[in-house]
């Protein structure tokens, strides 16, 4: 037994589209839906973050930032 969480579109004639899941094998299989009584809100595209590069070369290369190195035991 799998137990999937999709997101399905309900076509105006009523029908559902379910998107493809290659995963499962060929044939009739029994399911049971679960569907929330308000569809879910459109989502506007995100835009990516600009972030600024920093130039980070006054650092030795061989430079590492691992947290073993910046604290002791204690945590500071």
């Amino acid at each position: 037994m799998k137990t999937i969480e999709t997101t399905i579109t309900v076509l105006p004639n009523g029908s559902i589209q379910i998107p493809p899941r290659p995963d499962l094998l060929p044939g009739e299989h029994r399911v049971v839906l679960v569907i929330e009584e308000h569809p879910i809100p459109s989502r506007e595209p995100v835009v990516p973050l600009k972030l600024k590069m920093l130039d980070w070369s006054a650092w030795p290369a061989d430079s590492t930032f691992r947290r073993e190195e910046l604290y002791d035991d204690s945590g500071r």
